[in-house]
């Protein structure tokens, strides 16, 4: 049976030893990893470069860039050639358009940031970012990276239905952290919502790390998250 690509599975652990074995214990019930900053020095580029090219699994490489554009630029260029699906970049356009011109005509689809889930308006008045709410921030920051090339973004559930119905947004992707299953701890996330609750707000992907990979049986794990998605739509 062919996993639901609209599941990808977070591998936060601490290498590519460990990852490979998680892999491994999820099997089929899944085909879309994320490979995310915390393991690069433990070999992500390699785990990255295994999943993709060894055992044909799809693989987003959350590196959440930000630099000057030339560096930025550089980097991608340089990551694009891992063959890899997604990349993520900072939302700020001068990033993401230095980002667009990084990938060149290559199948990387760049995803900006918008907020990242783990904060809510108090972290974002220690950060001084203005006022306002932070949904509308999240808003506005996704229709100016639209603007400036991106090819998707990164939000929380609850602004998928709002960043869905922008004109910018037609036929760009929306991949969707903060998503817990029913009944699951939320940890550090504090915007969050369900799987199936992500997808009929207009996410394209969700991405679940810890009820999956620190579940005894992870490939249980992922079917329950994969059940718990609508049916596509035809």
């Amino acid at each position: 049976m062919t996993p639901d690509d609209r599941l990808i599975v977070a591998l936060d652990v601490a290498n590519v030893v460990h990852g490979l074995d998680l892999v491994a214990r999820i099997g089929d019930a899944a085909g879309f990893y994320k490979i995310g900053l915390g393991m690069l020095t433990g070999g992500g580029l390699a785990l990255a470069n295994e999943l993709k090219h060894e055992q044909g699994k799809r693989v987003f490489l959350d590196l959440k860039l930000f630099d000057i554009g030339a560096t930025i630029e550089a980097a991608v260029r340089g990551l694009s050639q891992y063959d890899l699906d997604f990349l993520t970049v900072h939302g700020d356009p001068q990033v993401v358009a230095a980002a667009a011109t990084g990938k060149g005509g290559t199948n990387l689809k760049i995803l900006a940031v918008t907020v990242l889930t783990s904060l809510d308006r108090a972290d974002l008045d220690a950060n001084l970012i203005k006022p306002g709410d932070i949904h509308q921030i999240t808003l506005e920051r996704a229709a100016r990276a639209f603007e400036a090339g991106a090819d998707g973004v990164i939000a929380s559930p609850q602004e998928a239905a709002m960043i869905r119905a922008l004109p910018q947004a037609r036929g760009k992707l929306i991949v969707t952290p903060g998503v817990r299953p029913a009944g699951a701890a939320t940890g550090d996330q504090k915007r969050i919502a369900t799987p199936r609750q992500a997808i009929m707000d207009g996410a394209d992907h969700i991405v679940v790390g810890r009820p999956i990979w620190q579940a005894k049986d992870p490939a249980a794990a992922a079917r329950v998250v994969a059940a718990e998605l609508p049916d596509r739509q035809v």
